[in-house]
C-alpha cells in the first residue's frame, strides 16, 4: 500500500457524494478482477472517468495479512481519487476492520453483493448476499457507525432478484442503514449474457431517495446516455466497455492511438507486469486490428517485443 497515512489524509480531499450532487452523469470504472488496478485507473481518469473502483478484495484476507494488503491494494496520494475499495465480506466487524485500514487512502468502500462466481457464493460472498438483506443492513450500519469520517462513503453493488420486490426491499433496508448509493447490475444471479433489465433498475431508482448507479452492457458514451435516460440512474458503471476502449467516457467510438500511447507510458511508469500490460493492449486493439495482426500481436511474449511492434506498425 502506497502512501504515508498523515500525508494521505491531507491530500485526499474529495467527497464522492459531491459527484452525485453535480447533476451530471457520474461516469464510473467498475471493479474488475486483475484489471482495475492503479495503472488502468490512472489511464481512464485521463479520459473523463469520474470515479474508480479497485478490484474486489476479500476483506478477511486483507485484514489478516500484510502481504495481501501490499499485493491487493496500491494507490497514490494525488491522482487516484475519488477511489472506492470494493470488498467481499460476510461479517460486519471484518468489513469494518478492512474499511478502517483503507480509510486514510481511499474515499469509500463498496460491499460486493453481486459476484455470481461459484467460489464466491460457496464462501458466502458476492451475490448470495442479496438473499440476506438483514446481514447487508448490519454490515452497512456497522461501517457507518465505526468510521469517523462523514465524507467516507459506504456503497453496495448488487444483482437483481427474479422477484423485483425482494430487490427493492433489500435496497430500502440498505438505505435505512445509511448506504451512500447502490450500484445495480440489471441481471439475476443466473443470467450472464441475457439482455440487461434496465426497467428493473428504473423501478429500483423510483423506490429510493439515494443515488442509484446502473451497470450492464454499456459500451459507448451514447449507451451511457441512453441508459441514464431509461433508468434515471445518477451514475453509469462500465467494465468491459472500458477495457475495450478506455477513452469511451470522453466520447471516442474506438480506442484512439493517443490512448494506446498513454497506456504504454502509464504501464511502464507503474511497472505493470507484462501479462497485464499485454492483455490490456489486446482488449484495446481488438476493434482496430485485423485477424492477421492479432495472430502476431497476441503471441508476443515480452515488453520490448510489444513496444517494437507498436512502433513499427502504428508509430506508437
Amino acid at each position: 500500500m502506497i502512501g504515508d497515512v498523515t500525508e494521505a489524509k491531507e491530500c485526499r480531499r474529495k467527497d464522492p457524494m459531491d459527484l452525485f450532487r453535480s447533476g451530471q452523469i457520474v461516469k464510473i470504472c467498475a471493479p474488475m478482477v486483475r484489471y482495475s488496478k492503479l495503472a488502468f485507473r490512472t489511464l481512464v481518469r485521463k479520459y473523463s472517468c469520474d470515479l474508480c473502483y479497485t478490484p474486489m478484495i476479500v476483506a478477511a484476507d486483507f485484514v489478516r495479512s500484510a502481504k495481501a494488503r501490499d499485493s491487493e491494494f496500491t494507490t497514490n496520494r494525488v491522482g487516484d481519487h475519488p477511489l472506492i475499495v470494493q470488498f467481499a465480506a460476510k461479517e460486519a466487524q471484518v468489513l469494518c476492520d478492512a474499511a478502517r485500514i483503507v480509510c486514510p487512502f481511499a474515499d469509500g468502500i463498496d460491499l460486493n453483493c453481486g459476484c455470481p462466481q461459484r467460489w464466491a457464493m460457496a464462501e458466502g460472498y458476492g451475490a448470495c448476499l442479496i438473499n440476506k438483506p438483514e446481514l447487508v443492513k448490519d454490515m452497512v450500519r456497522h461501517v457507518q457507525n465505526q468510521i469517523n469520517n462523514p465524507k467516507f462513503s459506504v456503497s453496495i453493488k448488487i444483482r437483481i432478484h427474479e422477484d423485483l420486490k425482494r430487490t427493492v426491499d433489500l435496497c430500502q433496508k440498505a438505505e435505512a442503514a445509511g448506504v451512500s448509493w447502490i450500484t445495480v447490475h440489471g441481471r439475476s444471479i443466473e443470467e450472464r449474457h441475457q439482455p440487461v433489465h434496465y426497467d428493473a433498475i428504473k423501478t429500483i431508482k423510483q423506490s429510493m431517495s439515494i443515488p442509484i448507479v446502473a451497470n450492464g452492457d454499456i459500451k459507448t458514451l451514447k449507451d451511457a446516455e441512453n441508459v441514464h435516460q431509461l433508468t434515471e440512474a445518477e451514475g453509469i458503471m462500465v467494465a468491459r466497455g472500458l477495457l475495450a476502449n478506455p477513452a469511451m467516457f470522453a466520447g471516442y467510438e474506438e480506442t484512439p492511438f493517443k490512448c494506446i500511447q498513454d497506456w504504454v507510458d502509464v504501464a511502464l511508469e507503474h511497472g505493470t507486469p507484462f501479462t497485464c500490460f499485454h492483455h490490456h493492449l489486446m482488449y484495446m486493439m481488438e476493434r482496430i486490428t485485423s485477424k492477421q495482426e492479432k495472430k502476431v500481436f497476441n503471441v508476443l511474449s515480452s515488453t520490448s517485443a510489444v513496444l517494437d511492434y507498436l512502433n513499427d506498425h502504428y508509430g506508437v
